[in-house]
């Protein structure tokens, strides 16, 4: 088996899984069901409390039995989740099936990265890593992009129609998962919990680099992953016909899709702070222009997203060793899902009890705190 062959076989695998024709109408197909904005944020938090639940062990998991069987079986749950979506109705059964995409998300989230960039070092052309994974993002968009287009003309006719299409597509995730090759750099760390522990702690002691970096990503994972949320909301509060969903959601993901194949030019010193600030104004300046014109800010959201993630993900890479890889890069997406978890429900009682604007000066708040603290200690620690 050729192991140049992997960083294709990724590409297609993100086109595959980040194909989401559903995206763009979720939120209207959750309505359809009878549920409100604060029981859709609850579905929210409990993937992401699903993720954060089984993402440190899964991470552990693919350092122990490789990147390539935590895909395999991180497919087959996200396929399964959908296969609940597609055939059942109603809050409860959502909630298990977002039980499933979450462990499911678990499995991958790490696992794929750490795939990327192990066969990357075997192949001695880590240094491109930045480069292939801001490519590899970036298809990631395009693809969610198109299939927003694809999605939101399907919705006018059936908004169940994406869903049935969305889990015929996800099952070929799993044979394409089969067919990766496992890199030698795997397979170091001691089986046992105790070295679950040891990543964990050397991860976040006081000295470590990591730990700010994982800090900073979770600022801006809530920030960006609200957003992705609530541009929804937004599209219905400013009365949006339906058939403009899909082109939205894929004109943002394309733009964000774009920037992140380029993310590589952007990896300066000072690349944090700047995109702390555009953060913080363009989400204070969303809250302000719940118009037409709010789409602006909403545009530089998703610039900033394309920008910022393949290049913290290279950060954390070069600042954790092979063997323990994917556990740091799950213990990045814990923060971030936890965080999310615990902040969604909450953003959904603003939204249903108050008024949207107040979402987005809230987001503002936390973003900004937290990622100004994280780039003023990442300097102090230099």
């Amino acid at each position: 088996m050729n192991l140049k062959h992997n960083i294709n076989k990724m590409y297609l695998l993100k086109a595959v899984k980040w194909f989401m024709i559903v995206m763009p109408i979720i939120v209207l197909f959750f309505e359809k069901h009878g549920l409100s904005i604060t029981q859709i944020m609850i579905l929210q938090a409990t993937y992401s409390f699903s993720v954060a639940l089984f993402e440190i062990p899964s991470g552990f998991f693919a350092d122990i039995y490789g990147r390539r069987l935590s895909l395999v079986y991180g497919s087959i749950l996200t396929f399964i989740g959908y296969l609940i979506f597609s055939f059942f109705s109603g809050f409860n059964e959502f909630f298990i099936a977002e039980i499933f995409l979450g462990i499911g998300g678990s499995l991958i989230s790490g696992a794929d990265s750490a795939l990327i960039y192990d066969t990357l070092l075997e192949l001695e052309e880590d240094s491109d890593y930045t480069k292939i994974e801001g490519k590899n993002y970036g298809i990631g968009n395009i693809s969610e992009g198109l299939a927003g287009i694809l999605g939101g003309f399907l919705a006018v006719t059936s908004l169940n129609l994406p869903v049935y299409i969305q889990t015929a597509v996800l099952f070929f995730s799993i044979p394409i998962a089969y067919s990766l090759v496992e890199p030698k750099s795997s397979f170091k760390l001691a089986k046992s919990f105790k070295s679950i522990l040891l990543v964990v702690k050397e991860t976040f002691s006081n000295k470590s680099k990591l730990k700010w970096y994982i800090i900073y990503s979770s600022a801006m994972g809530i920030g960006t992953l609200s957003i992705a949320w609530f541009v929804q909301p937004f599209l219905m509060e400013i009365n949006t016909p339906l058939v403009y969903y899909g082109i939205i959601w894929a004109s943002l993901n394309i733009i964000a899709g774009i920037t992140s194949y380029y993310s590589y030019f952007f990896n300066s010193s000072n690349i944090l702070i700047v995109i702390s600030l555009m953060m913080i104004i363009s989400l204070i300046a969303l809250g302000f222009n719940i118009s037409l014109y709010g789409f602006i800010f909403i545009v530089a959201i998703y610039i900033i997203r394309g920008i910022i993630t393949p290049n913290l993900r290279n950060l954390i890479n070069i600042n954790s060793t092979s063997e323990r890889r994917a556990t740091v890069l799950s213990l990045r997406s814990f923060v971030i899902r936890i965080s999310f978890a615990v902040i969604a429900p909450i953003l959904g009682y603003v939204t249903d009890v108050y008024d949207i604007s107040y979402v987005f000066y809230s987001l503002a708040l936390i973003v900004g705190i937290t990622s100004l603290l994280a780039v003023y200690k990442l300097k102090i620690n230099n």
